[in-house]
């Protein structure tokens, strides 16, 4: 059962960390895809960004998945 408790920022955070892990990737590495600084992808992967749009489909393309995927409660 998913947790409709856990907000979206949340989400996404875990998403991203999980799936850059799986490609094997640092947050260097998607830092140097994306476009984004490293520190910037560290506090996102932390929940700590109100992260926008635009950068979650720079990273959604840098991860190679559709953004909604970023958005899934898994």
């Amino acid at each position: 059962m998913k947790n409709t408790n856990k907000k979206a920022r949340i989400i996404l955070a875990d998403n991203i960390k999980r799936l850059r892990k799986k490609r094997g990737l640092t947050q260097e590495n998607l830092s140097f895809l994306s476009g984004l600084h490293r520190t910037y992808i560290s506090s996102v992967e932390r929940s700590e960004r109100n992260i926008s749009i635009d950068a979650i489909e720079k990273i959604s393309k840098a991860l190679k998945i559709p953004l909604h995927k970023l958005l899934e409660d898994l």
